[in-house]
């Protein structure tokens, strides 16, 4: 199913600031050669991930996720200086992939950690301003009960389609992955501990905030 209409998408594009040169390769080269294309973030959604990351200047980020490396590039951009965005990504061959373009950026604020998110996350051992998420979407509430006690008050979380494909606006949903986002927007909604607001951007955003 088609959430935005493709004509009301172009139009946004048009209107969008245009990506760097890397960033461009990077959608360029998913687009033309990866199965799961449509996991790339893409040129609206990832500018919009650039110029929150700047509006906030966080010094910690964490992105669960990194596919071939589009949206850590966005997100990198508004960190302090000094800062760093960790990022994880379960698959070798993806990490590989974000890890060339990231070196292509001259990125020097980026660490990339390839297995699974759950053994890697405590072994951080950080507090965060802002964290992405955009993982397997069984995992959400997970991810999300593991790393907000680590979120710092006022700080915030991004969870990626939650929307997923419209799949969630059916009177009756079916299929995992659409069930799982349902349970975890649920949940969340449930949670006194953040505000949120569900943003119908691409496939859907959820931006929380953890209360102060």
């Amino acid at each position: 199913m088609d959430i935005i209409l493709p004509i009301a998408e172009a139009y946004a594009k048009k209107f969008t600031t245009p990506l760097d040169a890397v960033l461009q390769e990077v959608e360029a080269f998913t687009l033309a050669h990866h199965p799961h294309a449509h996991m790339l973030s893409g040129h609206v959604q990832g500018k919009m991930l650039q110029l929150f990351s700047s509006m906030i200047q966080p010094e910690r980020i964490l992105e669960i996720g990194t596919f071939t490396g589009f949206s850590a590039l966005c997100l990198a951009k508004g960190l302090q200086p000094g800062g760093i965005l960790h990022t994880i990504e379960l698959r070798e061959q993806d990490a590989a992939t974000a890890r060339k373009y990231f070196k292509k950026a001259s990125t020097g604020n980026i660490e990339l950690h390839v297995g699974d998110a759950k053994s890697i996350i405590p072994q951080l051992n950080e507090t965060w301003d802002l964290v992405f998420i955009d993982a397997d979407k069984v995992g959400y509430i997970d991810y999300y009960e593991l790393i907000l006690p680590a979120v710092k008050p006022g700080g915030y979380i991004l969870a990626d389609n939650v929307l997923f494909h419209g799949e969630v606006l059916q009177d009756e949903i079916r299929g995992k992955n659409a069930t799982a986002i349902q349970a975890f927007n649920e949940h969340v909604a449930a949670d006194k501990r953040v505000e949120r607001v569900l943003l119908t951007v691409r496939d859907g955003l959820l931006l929380i905030k953890k209360n102060k």
